[in-house]
């Protein structure tokens, strides 16, 4: 067993968590359909990325502590 690489469970945790922020996710879904035009680069959507991801670490953070070795 000590020659297996180690599996990060973060990668697995975030897939389980993704269903519970659907509402985060559809909102920069929406953000990034709204802002294709934009020619001038000044539009982004980074405020509701970082919401999405903010959401799913939320959910990541209990489940992955005790995982950890």
């Amino acid at each position: 067993m000590a020659d297996e690489e180690p599996v990060d469970q973060k990668r697995y945790l975030e897939e389980a968590c993704k269903p519970k922020c659907v509402k985060p996710l559809l909102e920069y879904q929406a953000c990034v359909k709204r802002i294709q035009g934009d020619e001038s680069g000044h539009k982004h959507c980074t405020g509701q990325y970082f919401d999405y991801w903010s959401c799913i670490d939320k959910c990541v953070a209990p489940k992955l502590f005790t995982k950890l070795k």
